[in-house]
């Protein structure tokens, strides 16, 4: 493991001109490291578990099952024998002599669970209950200075209070022990500055409540506002402190501040001094923003006077490797990647995080919910007022903080919500989630279409803290866009979090590094356990994109104009900026390269929740392109999202590679039971008993594309195959028996070798009234071919991830290249510990060609009509509950289709999230709309097998 030397570490103030060369700052000596990444190593010993009753080495923070100690125990398992399990550590240090002359605490940010210390022999103070909180003890009187200490620490897996236990240690989530935080020792003059407390108001009036400590002679307290490049903002402003005071309340006024908002999260910085006849004895600083939260009843949550509709997801302390041991690095990544995706919030589940992290969406802008533990449980009074002091002591100046919960999902201790309140200068809502409490419902995981007087029905602010629970490719972004447009229209919605942000897939040391999800338990994120963007990642990027496109089709008419709606809440569209790129796109095999050409553009000043015009200054041969992009940047230079619209429909495509005519005749000649057409070296032959195409042929050999067409849904009818010479092709029409799902089937051979399919299909069921067509998993027809053969797939359309019914957003139109896999989405598979994204199998939708790359040789289809949906193979579900996110799939394994499955939730019907989760409603009025397909295939020996070296073109 990494170790740093012990070393002093001074915390990060801003050099005042006021006090330099006078006041002390708080010294800081880290005993551990500072989180995963950089660790010190202690003594250590488990006592049950593996390598238990031995003592030996620890990297601290860490938690010890990753180190390879002790037994792993996801929350779900009450097995009471690991609560035997404990880990004892030791850790010997110096600190300077110096030291003597003051105040010195020992600080643990996090240790799992029960934690006893001592120094040199001595009990430090009560053993600490409660694993992710600050907590400290006053060691002056135990401490060494100039001398060797010796530091000891037990930590009791389980705590020996039930509520404790219960309240974390059987959640939802992976439980581990050890010390998973940094421990340091902070020297502070004996008078100082113990915390502060601040409300800085959006209008700029600030308050801060100063707690003080070991009073002699000190009068005063001052403080100075500075922006964070140090310079000075408004005057020094002071209080005195009268003798017996510990608290010192200050207060001032900044005229028209930058206020803080995710969208632009402005900071400050204010330093407190402790003055004894205007010397200064001890300074401290902190980052601030001003800000104001305002709940209003039945009206909604409001952030500077702006109502908002939080956009938000659930997020874990969590790495793979490390557990619960952080770094500040991760907290950066996870902020980008969750503001990537135009998130503008994310609740801690179900516990305070890292203070890194917090620090992090001050700094880059989120709206944060900080939770108290407590999952269907909740902490015992004594000891949860404790903790919830302890959380909001920590966190209370962090301008990202907006709301506290209290527990989760029952797990709420009424009697700690005064202990909040009375702890917070800024009086931040609290709520309690899957409750309806103090005028705000976050009632977890509802349909839909759902309450009668209530939730989206109601007269309480709606604000679900969970919502759309993922599980392996469900949930998240399939279902959101119907959620999306309902919280938006409604006023009493304040928005909602979906369930959850990552994957948490542990790396196990017991089993040669695999990941483990606990089955069905953990697999639930919008991103793997390393941050794999799985599709969902895309869709809710351009589902909570804060430019919203009104729908419009690109024509010979079209002026360059898109009308927009502005779904920021404090930025209008002219601060971002926008470009386009026309772009040629090659047919399969060709090798001429694609023109493309670009621009910027302006948009004009549309303020949040209008709506105005884009327009485009395209050059005038922008029809000679077949797409056009757009894409926006906003005022933090970070890409908000790449449209796409097809200029070029398919029929265009298709004449351009479609080849019918060739040298001579197509023919056909007929044997039993199989009649053959041949062109060009092409032979395809057809079952006369049951109409499939049979086998395909050329000159290099068998292609094993077979079996079809067979309607997705339904019998087809097929009564007898007529074949005929019609000029210089061969037709093969079939005759079809009444209220079967085809309607006509004709196969045409061109002389090139082209075979072309044009298929006209119902959605009748056969019900006594004669009635056609409604509720049909899907609509298309089906063919086989052998998956072992696939090497990949090359295709123009939206790529690159599959789709469902029910999450169509987030792909771009192109020419996409993918190797096959055989990925299940959040499952990973024996002896395995990568996730491979974006999945070979599944829907692709818009297709216009598509080039099978297999072991032997290609062949292409086209179409000449617009949003047909590829389907390759079926996806293989997962050996554990799959709950509602393995709906049905056709039968063959290469489908062309119009209609597709929509895909559920860990605990919801894909008919509950909304009108794109229902099945296919397709109702064709006495078969006189049937819907129509046109196919061509390529089955030549010329093709060229594209490379799969990259996922694009």
């Amino acid at each position: 493991m990494k170790s740093i030397s012990v070393r002093f570490l001074f915390a990060i103030f801003l050099l005042l001109p006021l006090f330099a060369l006078h006041a002390q700052e708080t010294k800081v000596q880290y005993l551990s490291g500072t989180g995963n990444d950089k660790t010190v190593d202690w003594q250590f010993m488990v006592t049950e578990g593996r390598k238990s009753g031995k003592w030996t080495k620890i990297p601290v923070p860490s938690v010890w099952e990753q180190q390879g100690f002790g037994t792993y125990n996801y929350g779900h398992d009450k097995d009471e024998k690991r609560g035997k399990e404990k880990g004892l550590y030791k850790y010997s240090f110096k600190v300077p002599a110096n030291w003597k002359n003051n105040t010195v605490n020992i600080v643990f940010e996090g240790s799992m669970t029960d934690t006893e210390v001592k120094l040199n022999g001595q009990l430090a103070g009560p053993v600490h209950q409660g694993s992710f909180y600050r907590f400290k003890y006053d060691i002056t009187n135990l401490l060494k200075p100039g001398k060797t200490n010796v530091l000891e620490v037990t930590v009791a897996k389980h705590s020996a209070n039930e509520s404790v236990v219960k309240a974390e240690r059987q959640g939802d989530y992976w439980i581990f022990g050890g010390i998973f935080r940094p421990v340091y020792l902070e020297a502070l003059p004996v008078q100082h500055i113990e915390r502060t407390a601040l409300d800085a108001k959006h209008d700029g009036s600030f308050v801060a409540e100063v707690n003080l400590k070991g009073l002699a002679g000190a009068n005063e307290v001052a403080a100075q506002v500075y922006t964070l490049d140090g310079k000075k903002v408004g005057s020094e402003f002071k209080t005195s402190i009268k003798q017996g005071e510990t608290v010192a309340r200050l207060q001032t006024n900044v005229p028209s501040p930058s206020q803080w908002t995710p969208e632009f999260p402005n900071l400050y910085r204010v330093t407190y001094s402790l003055l004894q006849n205007g010397k200064p004895v001890h300074t401290v600083s902190e980052r601030f923003g001003f800000r104001t939260v305002d709940f209003r009843e039945r009206d909604g949550i409001y952030v500077n006077g702006t109502k908002i509709k939080f956009k938000g997801v659930n997020r874990h302390s969590f790495l793979p490797e490390s557990g619960r041991t952080t770094n500040k690095k991760n907290s950066i990544e996870d902020v980008q990647l969750i503001k990537e995706m135009n998130m503008n919030a994310v609740r801690m589940s179900h516990y305070p995080p890292d203070k890194h992290f917090l620090e992090v969406c001050d700094s880059l802008g989120l709206f944060v919910i900080d939770e108290l533990t407590g999952w269907h449980d909740a902490y015992d009074t004594e000891v949860g007022s404790k903790l919830a002091k302890e959380m909001v002591i920590r966190d209370v100046n962090h301008p990202s903080i907006v709301i506290w919960t209290n527990g989760n999902e029952g797990g709420h201790n009424f009697d700690l919500d005064p202990v909040i309140d009375s702890m917070d200068i800024q009086k931040r809502p609290v709520v309690h989630p899957w409750q309806n409490f103090r005028g705000i419902d976050t009632q977890h995981y509802t349909n839909y279409n759902y309450g009668t007087g209530s939730y989206f029905e109601g007269r309480d602010v709606f604000f679900p803290t969970e919502f759309l629970h993922g599980l392996y490719d469900g949930g998240l972004g399939a279902g959101l866009y119907d959620f999306w447009e309902l919280m938006w229209q409604k006023p009493l919605s304040a928005g909602g979090f979906l369930w959850v942000f990552a994957d948490e897939g542990l790396v196990r040391t017991d089993k040669k590094g695999q990941i483990d999800t606990d089955g069905d338990h953990a697999p639930d994120g919008i991103l793997g356990p390393h941050k794999e963007k799985e599709g969902s990642f895309y869709a809710i990027k351009e589902i909570w994109s804060p430019i919203k496109f009104e729908q419009r089709e690109i024509t010979p008419a079209f002026d360059g104009t898109f009308r927009v709606e502005n779904r920021y809440f404090y930025t209008n569209l002219d601060q971002c900026t926008y470009s386009y790129k026309l772009a040629q796109l090659p047919e399969p095999n060709s090798t001429r390269k694609a023109e493309t050409k670009t621009g910027t553009f302006k948009a004009p000043a549309i303020a949040p929740s209008d709506k105005g015009t884009l327009a485009l200054q395209l050059p005038n041969d922008w029809q000679n392109f077949d797409v056009l992009y757009i894409t926006a940047t906003d005022p933090h230079q970070q890409e908000i999202f790449t449209w796409s619209w097809p200029i070029t429909r398919p029929a265009t495509i298709a004449e351009r590679i479609v080849t019918k005519d060739g040298t001579q005749k197509a023919s056909f000649q007929e044997s039993g039971n199989i009649v053959t057409v041949s062109a060009n070296g092409v032979q395809v032959s057809f079952d006369k008993t049951t109409g499939l195409l049979q086998q395909v042929k050329n000159p290099k050999g068998v292609i094993p594309f077979a079996n079809g067409p067979i309607p997705a849904e339904g019998e087809s009818g097929f009564q007898k195959l007529n074949v005929a010479q019609e000029g210089n092709n061969v037709v093969i029409k079939y005759d079809i028996a009444e209220k079967k799902q085809f309607k006509t089937l004709q196969w045409t051979m061109h002389p090139s070798g082209w075979l072309q399919l044009d298929v006209e299909y119902l959605t009748y069921k056969g019900d006594e009234n004669d009635q056609l067509g409604e509720h049909s998993d899907f609509l298309g027809i089906n063919f086989s071919f052998p998956e072992d053969q696939v090497k990949g797939v090359q295709w123009l359309g939206n790529g690159p991830y599959r789709v469902w019914k029910n999450r169509l957003h987030g792909n771009k139109f192109d020419i996409w290249t993918k190797k096959y896999n055989n990925t299940t989405t959040g499952h990973i598979g024996s002896g395995h510990t990568r996730f491979e994204y974006p999945e070979f199998k599944g829907y692709h939708s818009n297709m216009y060609w598509m080039k099978l790359l297999t072991t032997s040789q290609p062949f292409t289809v086209v179409t000449d009509q617009e949003d047909i949906f590829l389907r390759l193979f079926t996806p293989a579900t997962t050996p554990e509950k799959t709950y509602h996110t393995a709906p049905p799939f056709p039968k063959g394994d290469i489908s062309f289709m119009h209609g597709i499955t929509p895909i559920g939730t860990k605990s919801q019907k894909p008919e509950y999230l909304g009108n794109s989760g229902r099945q296919n409603n397709y109702f064709d009025y006495w078969r006189s709309r049937p819907k129509q397909m046109t196919l061509y295939f390529n089955f030549s020996e010329d093709q060229v097998n594209t490379n799969l070296a990259t996922s694009k073109k």
